[in-house]
């Protein structure tokens, strides 16, 4: 796929507030500071389409992308930081279930995880709680140029104890700029049967 054209469509706190056209929707979520914006940056090809940022936590929003005229990315807050207060972190953990579970145009979730740290318990339960209720996903893990040893494939295996099949996998570097395409394609793939 070619990304011909991309368009913020808006930051919105409620599902209500979300646009309502019948567009497929790909969301991109992950722990704090898991290179989300810059993943998005990248596979969009639109610097600062997303905001970076060296402080973790900087989205609290459901951020909207309208790619192609065609199908929306949609941004979702990170989840595990913890120097938000508790009523915020209860908000924005509301905000991405709700949109999660109840989103009738969300077609896949992008699960990012840093593959320089260990498997994060957060992250596999997160996972988990995805399975659980039925919700599709794919794993993306990040930063794959940072280290010379990933830990893709101990989270693989973490996973595996309670998973009989894991969902597709892709490895990316918005730094060296690897993994655009296969997400792209596995997108454009999803798309051809919506």
């Amino acid at each position: 796929m070619i990304i011909k054209s991309t368009e913020f469509l808006g930051s919105f706190e409620k599902l209500t507030q979300c646009p309502t056209t019948a567009l497929p929707e790909f969301a991109f979520i992950g722990r704090s500071n898991v290179g989300k914006s810059s993943l998005i940056n990248y596979v969009t090809g639109v610097k600062g389409l997303a905001k970076t940022s060296q402080t973790p936590g900087k989205t609290k929003l459901l951020n909207y992308f309208l790619v192609n005229e065609s199908w929306r990315l949609v941004d979702l807050p990170g989840y595990g930081y913890a120097k938000l207060s508790k009523v915020e972190i209860a908000r924005i953990s509301a905000m991405i279930k709700d949109y999660l579970l109840n989103r009738e145009f969300l077609n896949t979730v992008f699960l990012l995880i840093d593959s320089r740290v260990p498997p994060q318990k957060i992250d596999l339960e997160f996972a988990n709680w995805m399975g659980e209720n039925q919700i599709p996903f794919v794993i993306v893990f990040t930063k794959t140029d940072k280290v010379k040893v990933t830990y893709m494939e101990q989270f693989k295996q973490k996973m595996l104890e309670s998973w009989e099949e894991l969902p597709p996998t892709f490895a990316t570097t918005a730094e060296r700029k690897q993994g655009k395409e296969a997400l792209l394609d596995y997108i454009e793939e999803v798309l051809k049967q919506v």
